[in-house]
């Protein structure tokens, strides 16, 4: 007789479409940071003049970055069911860890953007423009995402990438991608404005082939 542990794993299994979820988290990110460059300046000194004129498109790219964050933590469970019992403990720890702290630091920066807005309409933006309290919050912003955040989602691409080379549940090639890009993260973040796309277009990448491969799959009667 089955066990109550088996039958319920049995009507909970990862739907083979689960993989869609990072295809989301990546069309997002790639999405929010489009808008979010083409309205705010890369330079985190700047005075904050887009807040009279382009404060609509930042609020629309901080509205979004919920519905990525959440894309994202699917996107990890997919990953962690394929892996399955073949989990190495160290590098699955280093794994989730950093994607937890990559999530928890993209939340803080656009809940700090989003006050940033939310003060600007409530007042007067011409009030915040040049205003030092504008230049710290917008300068903490950049830190959080072109710093931590950023070496964060390095480490993530790391680990992920040993995990692939482990356990085979992706092409190797898509490793060794990971950690070329990886090392651009973490060596060349601060000198390429564009390094934060890295991440969602190798997660892109990653779900591609799972969802291909989940699709291949024959469905298993129960």
């Amino acid at each position: 007789m089955l066990d109550s542990g088996t039958l319920t794993r049995a009507h909970l299994k990862t739907p083979k479409a689960a993989a869609t979820a990072g295809i989301a988290f990546s069309l997002l990110t790639i999405t929010i940071f489009s808008l979010l460059r083409s309205s705010i300046p890369v330079d985190p000194l700047e005075p904050g003049a887009w807040l009279a004129t382009d404060s609509k498109t930042v609020a629309l790219a901080l509205n979004l970055v919920p519905f990525a964050g959440i894309a994202f933590l699917w996107f990890i469970a997919v990953l962690r069911d394929r892996l399955g019992r073949r989990e190495d403990r160290f590098f699955a720890t280093v794994f989730f860890g950093s994607s937890l702290l990559f999530l928890a630091m993209l939340f803080a920066a656009a809940a700090i953007g989003g006050a940033v807005m939310l003060v600007a309409s409530s007042a007067q933006p011409d009030e915040l423009i040049n205003s030092v309290t504008f230049r710290f919050v917008r300068a903490s912003v950049y830190i959080f995402m072109n710093v931590y955040a950023v070496k964060t989602a390095g480490v993530f691409m790391i680990s992920t990438s040993t995990l692939v080379i482990y356990t085979a549940i992706a092409p190797r090639w898509i490793a060794f991608l990971g950690y070329g890009l990886a090392c651009v993260l973490l060596v060349g973040s601060y000198f390429i404005s564009w390094s934060f796309a890295v991440l969602p277009v190798w997660v892109f990448l990653i779900s591609i082939y799972v969802l291909i491969d989940n699709l291949r799959q024959p469905i298993k009667s129960s």
